[in-house]
């Protein structure tokens, strides 16, 4: 059975997921169509991430400060727009290797990561599991639940889950984090239920470990102060500073669930599935489009959807990130890496800005054959 014959397959759950072979044509022209856009370029991470940092925090600043409300809102807007982009520049830091970029890390987690308390540690060693071949929409890959499966009525939940992380993230940073100082077990409950960006309640994250547990606590201890001063600043002279900041958080986190919600057909039901079956099971959302580009941030390396999308076949970001790590293990071998060397993926996963509300249930589907096919033909 091929990639394009398994389309037809109407079978929901783990029987479609476990009965699709792989289809060795399709995998291999993934791997190649994305061989000349998979190495980190400085000179493409650094701008778009100054640049859309930039743009947030102008547009914030218009939002705090304008005392017209339609400009004020209109200018809250931009602010979530341009930070959902560098927010999403998290994901890269999981797939470069640590040394690709010097400082690239860093200047994320100073400019966005710690600013939003939502540090990288939330997303590294996370999001690897989600493309580890044998975890993919398991009970162990913290980015999947079978949304195609779930009841309609779980869809608003999915999306107050958004609306309420910025809530969650602060009291995560203000509150549970200094506690866990002075209760162990406190600290390790919320590291295990709230540090990661994750939508699968049944996760429990394993302990940070050597270098990563160093930058763990200078992540966690930049994400607490911050937290502790716009508390502290919003008791003392204002509280519309943190109120709006807060609400052009919950306006991003809804984008990314939105994005969520039609970007993947996860009709898995736990079995482990092949390599073609996962390719198959998220949808492919090509430009020429706007909503496009702004839903990946334009580094060469995770910009399938903006520069494979022209060719045929052309998976979206997350698709074609599981095509490469995937398929250039078991076909090509590790020499055939385009990219900079990374590390292995033995653990840990990002669908939703709503993982330190991990107990809120997820929303059913509307997508189809047609989304499977769109995620082989770029249609």
């Amino acid at each position: 059975m091929t990639a394009h014959e398994a389309i037809a397959d109407t079978t929901k759950g783990s029987g479609r997921g476990a009965g699709i072979p792989d289809d060795m044509a399709m995998l291999r022209a993934a791997v190649e169509q994305t061989r000349d856009i998979s190495a980190a370029k400085g000179s493409i991470y650094w701008p778009d991430l100054l640049v859309s940092a930039g743009i947030g925090y102008a547009g914030l600043t218009g939002a705090i400060m304008l005392d017209d409300i339609g400009l004020a809102v209109l200018a809250g807007v931009i602010a979530a727009l341009a930070f959902y982009r560098a927010l999403l520049f998290i994901h890269e830091l999981t797939h470069i290797h640590r040394d690709a970029l010097p400082g690239f890390r860093l200047g994320w987690n100073l400019l966005v990561g710690v600013p939003m308390m939502m540090p990288s540690l939330m997303y590294e060693n996370v999001h690897t599991l989600h493309h580890a071949r044998t975890r993919y929409g398991t009970v162990e890959d913290p980015e999947y639940l079978p949304l195609a499966l779930m009841k309609p009525w779980s869809l608003p939940m999915f999306i107050l889950a958004a609306l309420l992380l910025p809530i969650g993230l602060l009291i995560r940073s203000a509150l549970l984090v200094p506690l866990g100082v002075i209760v162990p077990p406190l600290r390790r409950l919320v590291w295990q239920r709230a540090s990661a960006l994750s939508i699968n309640p049944a996760f429990r994250r394993r302990p940070a470990e050597g270098e990563f547990a160093r930058q763990v606590f200078w992540q966690e201890l930049g994400a607490s102060a911050w937290a502790l001063f716009l508390l502290w600043y919003a008791a003392l002279y204002d509280w519309r500073p943190l109120a709006i900041g807060l609400a052009v958080i919950s306006i991003t986190a809804v984008l990314n669930q939105v994005r969520t919600l039609v970007a993947h057909l996860w009709q898995n039901e736990g079995e482990q599935m092949t390599v073609t079956a996962q390719y198959l099971d998220s949808v492919n959302v090509p430009p020429p489009g706007l909503l496009a580009a702004l839903s990946r941030a334009a580094s060469s390396a995770a910009q399938p959807a903006l520069s494979c999308a022209a060719r045929s076949p052309s998976p979206s970001g997350g698709a074609a990130w599981r095509a490469v790590d995937l398929c250039q293990g078991e076909l090509s071998g590790p020499a055939a890496a385009g990219r900079p060397s990374r590390q292995k993926h033995d653990e840990a996963a990002l669908s939703g800005y709503s993982s330190v509300l991990t107990s809120t249930a997820s929303p059913t589907s509307a997508n189809n054959t047609n989304g499977a096919q769109a995620a082989i033909s770029g249609g």
